[in-house]
């Protein structure tokens, strides 16, 4: 099976290389200078000369707070980019599997959300996410729509690395604790994709397509989140940093984000048997590959970082 990724260095097309590797299926990454999201008319003729059996869209702008001054760049990365991939994929007669965000909702429910509960984006990032959602479902049934969340992994930027850094000059930070989520590992991410694009390609059931969630399991809140982190690197020879709880309203950002973004997998276990390790123990798979430990190398299944 021959999968062609959006974006060359983001945390899931890097994860995608890895574990492509592992389980013995192609990954061809696929970005600027080639072709740019951004630039819809220049993905077609790279796209079609490739010829794969499927298309992950993963890469996307996702920068929350920039995005809200910046918004005509992040409807064209968002969602006019996809839109064309999945119009392409249509065009070939081959799926397109399409990373969203559990920003699209607004954070208002108690409990985790479904895939069929009602969208309200709060911010320009999760309007441009969902507006995407609703491109690639227009422009082909054979999509599979996956929301994740809280992206982290020992690649790019994210949470983890941003707190490790910040840890190794700091004795203590403050974390915002009325945020609750679930974090994701972006090497489970990978692996999700790559079992739900081996189904779909193998089968035209309709059940299989749609709108799923893709987390990993269990929850937290950020300050949850990084005193498991911190606790975590003191295991393996960092110092203690003290992680102070405040609420949002003690460190105001340009973008609203939603206070649940909680999502349930349980669709994507029923349809497809695939669901995600539980965040602590990827992140301890993580955190193994970005702290050097005596007499250990930096690797990961197999690649050195």
């Amino acid at each position: 099976m021959r999968i062609l990724v959006t974006g060359k260095k983001g945390q899931v097309a890097t994860a995608l290389k890895v574990i492509g590797a592992e389980t013995g299926v192609e990954i061809l990454t696929f970005g600027r200078p080639e072709g740019d999201l951004a630039n819809p008319q220049s993905l077609e003729a790279p796209i079609v000369a490739i010829e794969p059996d499927v298309i992950i869209s993963s890469a996307a702008y996702t920068a929350v707070d920039k995005a809200e001054s910046e918004a005509e760049l992040a409807e064209a990365v968002n969602v006019k980019g996809p839109g064309e991939l999945a119009r392409i994929a249509n065009q070939l007669d081959i799926p397109i599997l399409h990373l969203s965000t559990d920003y699209v909702f607004d954070g208002e429910k108690s409990d985790p959300y479904v895939e069929t509960d009602k969208t309200n984006p709060v911010g320009i990032y999760g309007k441009t996410k969902l507006e995407g959602e609703l491109a690639i479902a227009k422009a082909t049934p054979n999509h599979v729509i996956l929301r994740t969340a809280w992206v982290y992994s020992p690649y790019g930027n994210n949470f983890v690395k941003t707190m490790l850094r910040l840890g190794e000059t700091r004795e203590s930070l403050d974390v915002v604790v009325d945020q609750r989520g679930c974090p994701t590992s972006a090497l489970e991410i990978a692996r999700g994709l790559v079992e739900v694009a081996k189904t779909v390609t193998r089968s035209d059931d309709l059940t299989l397509r749609g709108i799923f969630n893709l987390t990993g399991q269990g929850e937290a809140t950020w300050a949850e989140f990084a005193t498991v982190i911190f606790d975590e690197a003191h295991r393996r020879g960092r110092k203690l940093v003290h992680v102070n709880s405040i609420s949002s309203t003690e460190y105001p950002t340009p973008a609203k984000r939603p206070k649940n973004s909680r999502l349930s997998g349980e669709k994507l276990f029923k349809t497809y048997s695939v669901r995600l390790a539980p965040w602590q123990t990827s992140l301890e798979e993580c955190l193994d590959a970005l702290i050097a430990q005596p007499d250990k190398k930096r690797f990961i299944k197999g690649k050195q970082l």
